[in-house]
Order: structure tokens, then sequence, then C-alpha cells
């Protein structure tokens, strides 16, 4: 089992499966928090890790760029997309509470609600008064509910085969658990449990889970070899905590409601092979946000800005550049 996965899909099977965690030691604090380099600060409760790169003029909206999971880390991001975007803009690498570098919370938080609070705490700490926001999966999600929040600090926001609307996403599941393993949902209907979530964790059962998410995710095995390179790489894994918990609470029900809050300029980037979230979902959220621009990518599955390399920086830089 791959506990690494950054897909939304693949920390379904760590929530259930995955109790383990790591720790990490602190980092010196004494330096600036805009500073390049590794970061650690307590917010909101808890040491969180951060890193920042890039050279940009200081008048120009930092970017921090979320990752998925829930309870992935930046790592991969940065080391195959960040280092092209650090040329125009200064990126800054979160791990989320309980996620990569980043500690666990004493007191086992984890909502949407503090998840949030964490990145507006970050943004004090930074000194900065707006920022972009970057979210990939469930990055996505906190992007969008940070932005309906605090819309007065969003300069705008790129958003990456994001998490929005969990019946959306949970049908294409359903679909393509049907179309390879036929008759499973059938057999999995429960009376006790008759959410779309349930039937389908049901179904999993006595199958290779995550060889399924896996073809949800990536439309050419290539890139899932690479995706797993670099995590093994990185020595970071996914503990699952931060799954579970959301997972048994928020996540299966959850549905982005507040587009309206949403005020800042929105790129939204969908793979058309990405039977993770359904490009479907993502399609309609970009119709609901009031100032959004949707580009579908034809060759990508869940991860455009590794299936689709080249065109995921062109766009995204130039994206960036229209932003403050």
């Amino acid at each position: 089992m791959r506990s690494s996965r950054p897909g939304l899909l693949g920390c379904v099977v760590l929530c259930a499966l995955v109790a383990a965690c790591t720790h990490h030691a602190p980092l010196s604090h004494t330096e600036s928090p805009l500073a390049s380099g590794e970061h650690q600060r307590v917010l909101n409760g808890v040491r969180l890790y951060y890193r920042i790169a890039g050279e940009a003029p200081a008048e120009r909206a930092p970017v921090l760029f979320l990752h998925g999971g829930p309870g992935y880390n930046s790592y991969s991001f940065a080391r195959l997309m960040g280092t092209r975007l650090e040329k125009s803009r200064r990126m800054v690498y979160l791990d989320q509470r309980g996620c990569g570098r980043s500690e666990r919370p004493w007191d086992g938080r984890y909502s949407l609600e503090v998840l949030v609070a964490d990145l507006e705490a970050l943004r004090q700490e930074l000194g900065v008064e707006r920022w972009v926001l970057m979210g990939h999966s469930f990055g996505g999600t906190l992007a969008l509910e940070y932005a309906a929040r605090h819309p007065e600090h969003v300069a705008g926001m790129v958003y990456v085969s994001g998490f929005s609307d969990a019946a959306s996403s949970f049908a294409t599941w359903k679909r393509e658990l049907e179309r390879l393993y036929p008759g499973r949902l059938a057999a999995a209907a429960s009376p006790e449990d008759p959410s779309d979530y349930g039937q389908v964790m049901r179904a999993l059962r006595g199958v290779d889970a995550q060889a399924f998410f896996n073809q949800l995710q990536f439309h050419n095995a290539t890139y899932l070899q690479m995706q797993d390179a670099v995590d093994a790489e990185s020595g970071l894994s996914n503990t699952g905590e931060m799954s579970r918990a959301l997972f048994s609470t928020e996540l299966p029900r959850y549905r982005f409601s507040a587009s309206a809050h949403v005020t800042a300029p929105v790129l939204v980037v969908g793979g058309r092979y990405d039977n993770s979230i359904g490009l479907e979902s993502i399609q309609a959220l970009a119709k609901t946000l009031p100032h959004a621009t949707f580009l579908e990518y034809e060759q990508s599955g869940h991860f455009p800005y590794l299936e689709e390399a080249d065109r995921f920086a062109r766009d995204v830089t130039q994206f960036l550049s229209s932003l403050p």
C-alpha cells in the first residue's frame, strides 16, 4: 500500500488502515518568518512547518501552496513544479497540521474550521496583507474555505483538481467501481449506512483498493511511477490521522456553498481523466465562482502539474502575472 499518495482517494484507505505517526525535531525560528528557507512556528496551538523559496518584488503577493490528501505534504509539488513558479513568485510551501514535517496536534483537532484558522495564523505570522492561494485536491477545499471566510486577504487563487462536492465525486467513484468490479456495489448496499461513501468503502473490501484509486487518479502509469519516486525521496508518509478525522465527520457530506463570497480571480484547472474528483464537479464549481477561468487539461488525470507540466507552468505563470 502506498501510504504517501497525495490525492483524496488514496487517503481514504489510509483513514481506515494506518495509525502510525512521525515526529520531527523542531527547527530554529530565530530568522524572519518571510526569509527563504525552512521554518517552524507554533501557530494556533501546533508547530507548523513551512518553506519559502523564490524571488519576487516585495509588493507582489506570495503564493501559499496547499497540498492534498487529506494528510499528504508539500514536498512533491515543490520538487516537481515549485522550482518553475519560483522564478517569478515567492512560494510558501506549508505542511498542514499533522502532515509531513508539521506536528500532530496534541488534542487531535482536525476540522475545516481549524485548518482555515491555521492558515490565517500563518498569514499574520508572515506579516502579509494578501496572498495567492494554490490548492491541489483537498488543498483546493481549504483554499475555497479560506477565500470565502477571508476574501480581503486573497489576491487570487489557483484551484487544481479540487474537492468541492462530495456527492458528485462519490458518484464518479461508484461509476468507476461498477465498471471495474461489476456487481460489487450492489452487494455492498446496506440500510444501516446507505451513503455513497459507505457503500464504496464496503465494496472495496477484499480488492486492491490502492490499485483502484491509482487507476482513478492517473491516466498514464508513468506519472504514478514518477510520483512514487519523489515520495520515496522525501522520506515522508501520510499517517492517515487527518483523513480519519475528516472522513468520519465533514467530508462525506461536504459541498462548498459560499462561492459568492470568493471575490478574487480564480484559475480552475481540471484533468479530463480525473476520476477521483470528476471533471464535471470541477467544471460545475467554476461556473459558480464570480471571477473564475476554467482550463481543461486533455491529457491529465488528477495531477495536471505532473502530467502536463509545461502547460501547467505556462498557464499558472501567466495567471499569476495578472495578479498584484
